[in-house]
């Protein structure tokens, strides 16, 4: 009596066992199907193939689907379809979804700091339309290519020229995070018919994950092979410093406003992590804004508490070119001859070109590890030691 109970509970825990693995196995699948396989969205019709490899960028994916089919998906924003030449979008594809026929071509480009981007790749002649005029931009080829035409200026993106996108039959409207101040010019776009993706590379806190938005351009342009290479060459060039010492060396960034008021990044931007990458400290490490924003203004008298004892102080004269000197600087404030950098003239100045290059970030970050290892200064792309 006591054997057969004994196997009568074994039946039962082996038949619970089985149906709980099974219904687990169930979940599992039925998970996967309603997120896509790899958290791709499933789109009718369409048979996805594998997600794009994405090693610093958290602000995108995008999905492959069989016969070239292409899901860009900017997180908290929009998904765009790029559907094949010669091929159909989806019947029953979902209206959140927006559609870009390919090739997409005469793009107004806003978002002034992909542009660059978009050259590395040598995919300019996809963008026709552009919000700053020949003389705002720092390198060549766009400068070229707008002196010959092939780019035109549109206005800026809070003032479009509306007839302009619509006899260029612009393809995609390309925006910053701007954009969102001025939700009423995306919506007047968007009521063109004329798509419009809002760039949120500047969200990204890794500096390489602003330049991995190359990847996501050359999905939108057929460039990825193209993309792919120069991501891994800007990537290569810093490989070096992946075991490098700190050196804890202390580096205010900074630029003085209109108002009198020292305006520093917050500790989660890209350029104080371009400074860790490089192997120094940033003299804020702790600094974060209410409202998210990377811009943090505060009193020239809070900003001398915290950084009077940086080892190295950096002006942004992307923001403010007028700084040149050390008497330019000091011309500021008179505090800032009570600053241990000036004290010992070890300040510098970005050039007018680091916002606009997103494509040479590696670069940014050797220009930081020359600063504070105090090596190689000739050699510095973006940085000038005021004097």
């Amino acid at each position: 009596m006591r054997n057969r109970f004994r196997k009568g509970m074994i039946l039962l825990l082996a038949l619970v066992t089985a149906t709980v693995l099974l219904l687990s196995g169930c979940g599992a699948k039925n998970s996967e199907s309603a997120s896509g396989t790899s958290g791709a969205p499933e789109i009718s019709g369409l048979t996805y193939s594998k997600t794009m490899k994405l090693d610093y960028a958290k602000e995108f994916n995008v999905y492959y689907y069989k016969d070239g089919y292409r899901l860009i998906d900017i997180k908290d924003d929009a998904k765009y379809l790029i559907v094949p030449k010669g091929k159909k979008a989806p019947e029953k594809l979902s209206k959140k979804i927006k559609v870009l026929h390919e090739p997409v071509k005469n793009i107004y480009l806003a978002a002034t700091a992909s542009m660059a981007l978009f050259s590395s790749m040598d995919a300019l002649d996809n963008i026709s339309m552009t919000s700053l005029k020949s003389g705002g931009w720092s390198f060549r080829s766009v400068r070229d290519a707008m002196n010959a035409g092939k780019i035109v200026y549109a206005g800026k993106y809070s003032e479009p020229d509306y007839e302009l996108l619509l006899d260029k039959k612009c393809g995609l409207a390309i925006e910053s995070t701007m954009i969102y101040h001025t939700p009423d010019v995306k919506e007047m776009i968007e009521d063109l018919k004329i798509p419009v993706m809002v760039d949120r590379s500047s969200y990204e806190s890794n500096p390489l994950g602003r330049t991995e938005w190359i990847k996501l351009y050359g999905a939108l342009t057929g460039h990825e092979k193209q993309a792919e290479a120069f991501f891994e060459k800007q990537e290569k060039k810093i490989s070096a410093l992946d075991d490098f010492r700190n050196t804890e060396k202390t580096v205010a960034f900074f630029y003085i406003s209109t108002d009198g008021k020292a305006v520093v990044r917050s500790s989660k931007d890209y350029v104080p992590t371009m400074i860790e990458m490089a192997g120094g400290r940033y003299v804020f490490r702790k600094l974060t804004d209410s409202d998210g924003k990377t811009s943090v203004p505060m009193t020239i008298e809070k900003f001398y508490d915290t950084a009077a004892d940086a080892d190295y102080i950096v002006y942004n004269g992307s923001i403010d070119s007028t700084v040149r000197s050390m008497n330019d600087l000091i011309a500021k404030d008179p505090i800032m001859k009570k600053f241990k950098a000036v004290k010992n003239g070890q300040c510098y100045a970005t050039g007018a070109s680091m916002y606009q290059r997103t494509d040479i970030v590696g670069d940014m970050i050797l220009d930081f590890h020359y600063l504070v290892t105090q090596k190689h200064l000739s050699e510095m792309k973006f940085l000038t030691k005021l004097k």
